[in-house]
């Protein structure tokens, strides 16, 4: 990429906390206390790295493109990382980042000339974005999308607004068609979760606005869609079909969600929490117990032999890992091997895509490749479907 002064204008900010709290099981990373325990938990920052593989592979799809950023650990890491040269633009007041230092430099990004704005990061971080541009343009959040095109780099935890990539190397082709001049743009909005009360097994997500994207079919994630209706035999049904596969005395690691929670209580862990992964013992008959509730990455690789995982891909989206289930790191993944996954959806779940395949980003480019392909999806007793996998 070139040195500021051709090309298109490729504005970059990484929130370098992004995604900290997600491996252990914190279910977000907004706020210092936040933060902080994360770290004594033995969480690493992921942020960089992530923009760091976008970076590289737009380098090399537009290496006409002329790339901004900010000092450190807010972007200009993560392109020396890549090779790439860059224009700073802003630094931020201190080492220790904060909600203040993103949005100061999504205002320098764009009085720079940015034409696209990147952000690597999560939710919180979209926030973050939207509430500098509307403050710029003086605009009511709700009101309409202002200034240049925003694009995220998924690093957060969760994701569930609908202005990210599927995957960093997704972002980067996205960023190369805008800077070819062939990608439309569309409305998307921004929505985030109350991640105190997610903690407490309540959640409550909020509409902040909308930010204009540029769009790539299958390259820009859905939002999140509530569940589906309810299907009580259906669910049963996997229920059983579960049990059967693990066997008494099995491992069963269950993903969050109100699928795999609805499996839980049919299998008799009514216990287990909505949003967050559960370690069961099967027992014979096909019911179960919670030996381990709230699990963190380092707990999953602890356990005593290699368990079963169950998810269920989020409604509207798709994804089946690497959104709000980070405890599931690639270590464990190639411990368990892919037949010990299990993908758990109601026929409704599936039509619900519409055709769109499952996603997967769990951070691990070569996993990705690996675990991509069909897989089957159990949708009730001795029932299943097969569908795609893939970034």
């Amino acid at each position: 990429m070139t040195d500021g002064t051709t090309g298109p204008r490729i504005g970059l900010v990484v929130n370098p906390v992004a995604g900290l709290g997600g491996r252990v099981g914190l279910k977000g990373s907004d706020g210092a206390e936040v933060q902080q325990r994360a770290r004594t938990l033995g969480a690493r920052p992921v942020a960089t790295a992530r923009a760091e593989l976008m970076l590289r592979h737009l380098g090399a799809l537009a290496p006409r493109s002329t790339l901004l950023t900010a000092a450190g650990p807010m972007g200009a890491d993560a392109a020396r990382a890549a090779g790439l040269d860059a224009t700073v633009v802003h630094r931020p007041a201190g080492p220790d980042t904060t909600a203040a230092d993103t949005r100061a430099a999504v205002r320098a990004l764009v009085a720079a000339g940015a034409g696209l704005l990147l952000f690597c990061g999560g939710d919180g971080t979209a926030r973050d974005v939207l509430d500098a541009l509307h403050a710029l343009h003086a605009l009511d959040p709700l009101g309409p999308e202002p200034g240049p095109p925003v694009l995220g780099i998924p690093a957060g935890v969760k994701m569930h607004s609908a202005v990210f990539a599927v995957h960093p190397r997704a972002a980067a082709e996205v960023a190369a068609a805008w800077a070819g001049g062939g990608v439309r743009l569309a409305s998307a909005e921004v929505v985030d979760r109350d991640e105190a009360a997610l903690r407490a097994g309540r959640v409550s997500a909020r509409l902040h606005g909308w930010l204009t994207v540029p769009v790539l079919p299958a390259r820009v994630q859905q939002r999140k869609t509530g569940g589906s209706a309810t299907d009580p035999e259906a669910l049963g049904g996997i229920a059983a079909e579960v049990a059967e596969r693990v066997g008494p005395g099995g491992l069963l690691a269950l993903g969050p969600g109100g699928t795999t929670h609805a499996v839980a209580t049919a299998l008799g862990a009514a216990d287990a929490c909505l949003s967050g992964v559960d370690v069961l013992r099967l027992r014979p008959g096909g019911t179960a117990r919670v030996v381990i509730r709230d699990a963190r990455a380092d707990q999953l690789l602890a356990l005593p032999a290699a368990p079963w995982i169950a998810l269920s891909p989020i409604g509207g989206q798709g994804f089946l890992l690497g959104r709000g289930n980070q405890q599931f790191t690639p270590e464990l993944l190639r411990a368990t091997g892919r037949e010990r996954l299990l993908v758990l959806a109601t026929e409704a779940k599936l039509a619900a895509l519409a055709g769109r395949p499952l996603l997967l980003d769990t951070g691990d480019p070569e996993l990705d490749d690996a675990l991509s392909g069909h897989v089957r999806v159990i949708t009730g007793r001795h029932s299943s479907a097969v569908y795609h996998l893939t970034t």
